[in-house]
């Protein structure tokens, strides 16, 4: 079996000036062999003539795209994956950390293959109401049109990845259960992350997740882990911290349907706090399944 490793990462600030922590960073997702890799907060990345970004291509061995203010980010490895488009003319107004939204030609699937669309993205800090409406745009990237070389429109696929910044909409076994939020002592962080109901109480922030999976896009740690029992799948993304709560599954990879059958592993890698604040999320594909399901999807759309 030939495995595609997908990473999704927010490397804290992308090292905040911190020439050695920015290389310390990169020397690790290097280490993990990513074909595929989502970034949030690769700042200044395409400052200077991309200076940075240029750097972490280098690095990575990867091409990348880099969204709106260096906010987000997609790298892909060239030898698998060809660009066909970029959507970032098409990112709502809403976004303050505008996501990276890529159309991609899968090449061991041959030319004529379904592309899919890769998207590096990034919620709202603090705002519930943004989330919302974030997690709404991010549902069109699902249901863009492309018209193939002989002029029919299909719907490609969709794989999206980021922070989150909110929570699972259901605990499962082994994963981290929603916070209580009496128990965080910092009152603006549990409110940048609960939803206010019309009954005045207040409840953790789920939304954005139950839209993602109400239009179909899967949770491919919470499908791994239900599917194999395996629950590192769904282990923390961040940790626990006296001011921010309990551990929680902050950041996760969502994809249509068609990829399910691909799947054949996800984990979470632990990242030293001193780094970045979130731990890298990794999702392995069987690389001749996605293949054929990129063929058969073309073949059902024509």
């Amino acid at each position: 079996m030939r495995t595609l490793t997908l990473l999704n990462w927010n490397f804290e600030d992308n090292g905040g000036g911190d020439q050695a922590k920015w290389a310390k960073g990169h020397d690790l997702l290097a280490s993990l062999n990513p074909d595929l890799l989502l970034r949030q907060e690769p700042w200044d990345a395409a400052d200077n003539g991309h200076t940075i970004h240029n750097q972490q291509e280098d690095v990575l061995g990867l091409r990348g795209w880099i969204g709106a203010r260096s906010r987000t980010a997609v790298y892909a490895d060239p030898t698998l994956f060809a660009p066909v488009r970029d959507w970032q003319d098409k990112v709502a107004p809403m976004w303050v950390q505008p996501p990276t939204p890529v159309l991609l030609r899968y090449r061991p699937a041959g030319s004529t293959a379904m592309p899919f669309v890769a998207v590096s993205y990034h919620l709202h800090y603090c705002s519930v109401t943004n989330r919302a409406s974030e997690a709404q745009s991010l549902t069109a990237y699902a249901d863009r049109k492309w018209k193939t070389h002989d002029g029919r429109k299909i719907t490609p696929p969709i794989l999206a990845g980021g922070d989150n910044n909110s929570y699972p909409h259901q605990d499962l076994p082994g994963a981290p259960a929603l916070p209580d939020l009496s128990s965080i002592k910092d009152k603006r962080h549990m409110v940048h992350r609960s939803r206010l109901l019309p009954d005045g109480t207040r409840v953790p922030d789920t939304e954005p997740d139950k839209t993602l999976r109400d239009a179909e896009l899967f949770d491919l740690a919470r499908y791994w882990a239900e599917k194999s029992g395996d629950t590192s799948a769904v282990a923390r993304t961040v940790n626990a911290s006296d001011t921010h709560g309990p551990d929680a599954r902050i950041d996760r990879v969502y994809g249509s349907t068609h990829f399910l059958p691909a799947v054949i592993g996800v984990d979470v890698i632990e990242v030293d706090p001193a780094l970045s604040d979130h731990h890298v999320v990794r999702v392995k594909l069987d690389r001749d399944v996605l293949a054929d399901i990129l063929n058969e999807q073309q073949e059902l759309d024509a």
